[in-house]
Order: C-alpha cells, then structure tokens, then sequence
C-alpha cells in the first residue's frame, strides 16, 4: 500500500530513503535521522533483577493529564504527497486520534499550506475530548498562530504545539515563504494568548530550551523532524541530558528521533526524557490497521517498555534513572 514512497523497511532507520523528500526519507545524506539510531546504540541497559519486586507502572501524569505510557504519536501530515495517498489525511487523523484514545496515549497532528489539514486534527480534538494536540507551522503571522490558538482551547485541546524546526522546510512548496523562526518575543505572545500549554517542537540545544523557557513554553521537544529539515544534526537523544541539565524541572523534555521500541523508550527517559515522541511507525500502523493498527502498535510498545523495566529494577517512570543505563 505504501511504496513507493514508503518501503515499510523491517528497520526503520532511514538507510533506504535517505534524501527522498516527498517521500519519508531525511535531508540530504540522511544522516539527522541516522545519527539518531546509531546513538541510541550505543546506549546500553544495566540488567538488575536482585530487588523486592513492586510491579511496573508505566502510567505518565502530564499536564493534568494521566496517560497509560509515556508515549506521544508525532504529528505527520500529507499522506499524498509523502506516501503516495493510500489513506487520506482524513483516514490518517482519525484513526491516529481514535487508536491513541484506545491506548491511553497522547497523539499529535499537524498542519500545512492547506487549512484542512488544520481543521481535521480540530475536529479529530472535538470528537474525542479534546485529546489531541495540534502542531502549527511558524507561520510569520502570529495572529494567524494566536487565532488557531485560541480555536483549540475553545476545543478542550489538551495543549498546542508549534514545530519551529519548520522553519525552512522545503516540504512546504510555495507556502515556505509564509513561515519562519519566531523571536522570544513572539512567542511570548502566543504562550500568553491562551490558557493551555504550549509545547515547542524542533529545539535541539540547551540556549534553544533556555529561550523556550523565557518565552514562557510548558515543554519542548527535541527533534530536528524527523532529520528532513537538516542534515548533519547530532542525534535527538544525544543532545536530551544538556537539554535537561539546562532547564531542570522548569520544562517537559520530549525526545523525538528514531526510537522504534520499549528500549529505545527506556533510554530516552533514562537520559532525562519525560515522554518520547514517535512518527513514522504509527502511518504504518494506521495504513496496516486503521485505529486497531495504532492501538496495537502502542500496547506492543508500552508491554516492551515494562519488559526492560522489570529487567533493570524500575518500578516506575520516575525509577528509570541515568544509572540504568552506561554509553
């Protein structure tokens, strides 16, 4: 269903579509996504099963929310011209909403030059109690931002994003030319704007969260999307624990990049993560299964995840430490 833009490799790590934008692939030589994996190989687990077990719970409480695993689907748009329209966006939204519900994890959706896309990741929000959070491009007008801002509080969104690494995205054709950086300033007046929290997507360095924080940000999320708007870009996990360090407890921290499973899950948060962020496994899933296909996809991920927390003496989130884990 999805070649050929998608070969739906049994890795997932952007070997075979490097460069191949539309298309799933990453910029250039593709090494922003590469990069990503071959750090986290490097990560390894501390195995350490002497301890009194109390049991794994995975559960995630953020932004006055609970959720089953901390775990967040990416917002990924364009299903025609970036996998060849073997579902539509319509298709995609609702079952990735719809199957995240199911799960009892947080999804994302996002928007491009065309405002459909926008309106389905809303109504997608409306239909299932406002869980959804819409990820909005850096337009340059700002009170196109605020104005879809506020159209998501009204909405009962759960919190809205902006994935400033857009920026320069040449996925965005005629349309790049309404989009670019934001000053603090700037988004200052959006976070300002509204009640609900706002995540900043696309930060990669400690200045970066720092700037974020000013700007009055309730969390970033390191990821260079998914390596198509650079190449060259350390791994997404590499960067987390001075991003972390930077910041403290002051932002939520979610790393996006190439974690395909409950392990991968497990080293971003031992690398001081609150929640990991994940793209192209879930289209997959949904062009495989519709909602169910999410759903499943999720459960498999989070049944891994308590796997490795058993293996290493974590009986919480808040147990998976740096010293779970050696480079």
């Amino acid at each position: 269903m999805m070649r050929p833009n998608c070969r739906v490799c049994k890795v997932c790590n952007g070997a075979a579509c490097k460069g191949e934008i539309p298309g799933t692939g990453a910029m250039g030589d593709g090494s922003s996504w590469t990069n990503c994996t071959e750090f986290l190989s490097r990560v390894k687990l501390n195995l350490d099963t002497v301890y009194e077990n109390r049991g794994q719970d995975t559960t995630l409480e953020i932004f006055g929310h609970s959720f089953k695993y901390p775990i967040f689907a990416a917002p990924i748009g364009g299903m025609n011209h970036n996998y060849n329209g073997a579902i539509t966006d319509r298709d995609w939204t609702f079952s990735l909403v719809r199957g995240a519900k199911a799960a009892g994890i947080l999804p994302f959706t996002g928007d491009n030059g065309n405002d459909a896309q926008y309106e389905l990741g809303l109504e997608a929000a409306k239909e299932n109690e406002g869980l959804n959070v819409i990820t909005l491009k850096p337009w340059r007008d700002n009170d196109k931002l605020i104005r879809r801002a506020k159209e998501m509080e009204a909405a009962g969104c759960i919190a809205f994003a902006c994935d400033i690494d857009a920026a320069g995205f040449v996925n965005m054709g005629r349309d790049i030319s309404q989009i670019g950086p934001k000053s603090v300033e700037e988004l200052r007046e959006l976070t300002s704007s509204v009640k609900i929290p706002f995540l900043l997507k696309g930060v990669m360095t400690a200045k970066g969260a720092e700037k974020a924080a000013e700007a009055g940000c309730a969390g970033v999320i390191v990821s260079t999307h998914g390596g198509r708007v650079i190449q060259s870009a350390p791994g997404t996990c590499e960067v987390v624990p001075e991003i972390r360090a930077a910041v403290g407890d002051s932002l939520k921290v979610i790393a996006d990049g190439a974690i395909r499973s409950g392990t991968d899950i497990f080293k971003a948060l031992a690398l001081g993560a609150d929640a990991v962020m994940i793209g192209r496994p879930f289209v997959v899933a949904a062009h495989g299964g519709g909602a169910e296909g999410v759903a499943l996809y999720a459960e498999s991920l989070g049944g891994q995840l308590r796997n490795v927390m058993l293996m290493t003496g974590a009986a919480d989130l808040a147990g998976i430490t740096a010293d779970k884990i050696r480079l």
